[in-house]
């Protein structure tokens, strides 16, 4: 017996020793490749803010690719596959075109854009021979009717934000919403994408109440809040949408009625936060705080998994065709470990990669969408955001 075991044991590892000979034959064999990959971004002027006490990083994406080319280089130099990122972030939108220009004529094909939803516009449409991952615009028209073929988006839109809190509200009873929106072009496209989420779960909105203060004090802020909110419904919990911070960190704890606070503060529901530890993301946390100095937010998330998304294709197609890799990730072949316990992958008919949603306040995580109960015919994910019916995107259909 104690013979036949030690020819087992000398077969397996023969077996194994083959298998690593074939591995490393193929990898020899293999051409090697150059990925280049551009960074196309730029920080807009906040302007005046009542709540700047805790500035936001001004590098925010930046490092989130810098660390996946890092990851990407360490697996694919088995195959002979080297990364690199080429940089290109300006102030003013205008030379983000320009910029964007330059490096295509270098020959890259291969962007990661964190800049709002015009500018991307203009890009893929400048770039129509060229692959773009949006990780800065989370404006639900690029995926609902504004769709560029060649544009596949690795943030979550505000649907899918809204959609992930609402779920969490309705799922604890707090269904009944008083809802303050401030002035900018942003807050007004939070608080429509809450009322859809508001309507499509059963929450109501009792009041809606603008927020148009014009006194820049933050005393008066707080001071006046508690006025501010008083209504003459009863309601469960207030909804924020001020995504600049322009009042809304004033908002917990000064309300009129002693009510949860959720929305853009309060209880936030957003793609990546640093309280995000479980399945492995807590190793992405101690890499990325090593390599950037500072915590992980949504946008250096998106632009870390747009890279390596980029890397997956590549290893599993061995070319960088821009069209063959969008090709791809389109479909139902690429699945993707973005540590969130569920295997990612890009809807076909928006581009759109399904994510679970974090729900954090500033120093916990909360809970996780989608909730328990709330249920899709294909994938649980699909209940947050825009689903194939109501999209007006073929992406998988279309010809770039």
């Amino acid at each position: 017996m104690r013979q036949f075991v030690l020819h087992g044991v000398a077969y397996l590892l023969a077996v194994a020793c083959a298998a690593v000979f074939s591995i490393d034959a193929r990898a020899e064999d293999a051409p090697a490749l150059d990925i280049r990959i551009g960074y196309l971004g730029y920080t807009p002027d906040p302007g005046p803010l009542l709540s700047n006490v805790i500035p936001e990083p001004t590098d925010a994406g930046l490092r989130g690719a810098e660390l996946a080319i890092t990851d990407s280089n360490s697996t694919g130099r088995f195959l002979k596959h080297h990364y690199s990122l080429e940089v290109a972030s300006t102030d003013p939108p205008e030379k983000l075109l320009a910029e964007a220009r330059r490096l295509h004529d270098a020959g890259l094909r291969l962007f990661v854009v964190n800049a709002p939803a015009d500018s991307l516009r203009q890009l893929a449409a400048a770039l129509p021979d060229s692959l773009l991952f949006n990780a800065g615009a989370a404006d639900d028209e690029l995926r609902a009717s504004q769709c560029p073929v060649n544009v596949l988006h690795t943030l979550p839109s505000r649907l899918m934000l809204t959609d992930a809190l609402t779920q969490f509200l309705v799922l604890r009873k707090w269904t009944r919403w008083l809802l303050i929106v401030g002035q900018r072009p942003e807050d007004a496209a939070y608080a429509a994408a809450l009322r859809r989420s508001a309507k499509r779960f059963g929450a109501k909105i009792v009041e809606e109440k603008p927020f148009t203060f014009d006194n820049d004090q933050r005393r008066s802020a707080q001071a006046d809040m508690a006025l501010f909110t008083q209504s003459s419904e009863d309601y469960d919990a207030v909804l924020v949408a001020d995504e600049h911070g322009d009042f809304g960190e004033y908002v917990p704890y000064n309300t009129w009625l002693p009510r949860p606070v959720a929305g853009t503060q309060g209880l936030v529901a957003t793609g990546w936060h640093k309280t995000v530890e479980t399945y492995g993301a807590a190793q992405l946390q101690k890499r990325f705080e090593e390599h950037a100095g500072r915590w992980m937010n949504d946008r250096d998330f998106a632009a870390w998994i747009a890279v390596r998304s980029i890397a997956s294709a590549v290893t599993r197609l061995r070319n960088t065709d821009p069209m063959t890799i969008r090709t791809l990730s389109l479909s139902p072949d690429l699945p993707l470990d973005g540590f969130k316990g569920y295997k990612l992958g890009f809807r076909p008919w928006d581009g759109q990669l399904r994510q679970p949603i974090p729900l954090v306040q500033p120093r916990a995580l909360v809970s996780t969408s989608p909730q328990e109960g709330f249920l899709h015919p294909t994938s649980e994910l699909d209940s947050l955001g825009l689903d194939a019916p109501e999209s007006q995107c073929h992406l998988a259909d279309a010809k770039p």
